[in-house]
């Protein structure tokens, strides 16, 4: 079934946006925090009656929250990753690669989202993990694999020094995500969010902290629009 650009479904307590994907290619997402578990099933069940192709995807779900996706969608493929419920099955690859790059592993949860949501959405995403810049030979390694990458999503905490680097390096398009992992000088992630916005590589774009959805939200629309033209 085909949805109008205005479509939506109202369930009473959230009105679903189905004709999102009419609108923009993608369709939306549940943001979980802040819903009671059956909210959130609730909401997939919603976008997968009217998108049966598609995964319906939540974001930020807690134990109570994974628990009732499962039982709710038991017939059907449910993972559960880094926070993200995600209810279908995963589409075949039709634009990248996305290379996702974590500078730490506890950086990963984040990296993890991206690279859940992007895959949702139909991107061929490579994870590059645990490649900060304390150790750049761990990134050098790499290289050859980030510059066969049409996007680049880049993932850090501390001081955020990262994207910059892997933006010096590299010809395609990076996003960055600051994290709220490091000592207390790092401000829950706004001491790498600053870095990021001041980053001496040009064209480096910043989402918000933690916001491994946002940047792959962000390189879904660049690679769709690359695949367009």
């Amino acid at each position: 079934m085909q949805y109008e650009e205005g479509a939506y479904r109202d369930l009473g307590w959230a009105k679903i946006d189905v004709g999102r994907p009419a609108r923009t290619g993608t369709a939306e997402a549940v943001y979980a925090a802040g819903k009671t578990p059956a909210q959130v099933a609730g909401a997939l069940a919603a976008l997968r009656e009217a998108h049966p192709g598609r995964v319906a995807v939540a974001t930020r779900c807690d134990e109570a929250c994974a628990a009732a996706v499962r039982e709710r969608f038991a017939g059907e493929p449910v993972l559960v990753e880094a926070g993200v419920c995600a209810v279908g099955d995963f589409p075949a690859a039709e634009s990248g690669p996305l290379a996702v790059v974590c500078a730490g592993t506890s950086d990963l949860p984040v990296a993890q989202e991206a690279v859940v949501t992007a895959r949702a959405n139909g991107l061929d995403t490579r994870l590059v993990a645990d490649v900060g810049v304390a150790g750049l030979h761990r990134l050098l390694d790499k290289l050859p694999e980030l510059r066969e990458a049409v996007c680049v999503i880049v993932v850090a905490g501390m001081d955020g020094a990262l994207p910059s680097v892997v933006a010096g390096l590299v010809s395609a398009p990076v996003v960055a995500v600051p994290t709220s992992v490091g000592y207390g000088a790092a401000f829950g992630g706004l001491a790498p969010l600053l870095t990021m916005l001041n980053s001496c590589s040009p064209g480096v774009t910043v989402v918000n902290i933690d916001n491994g959805f946002g940047a792959a939200m962000a390189a879904a629309r660049i690679l769709n629009v690359k695949a367009e033209r």
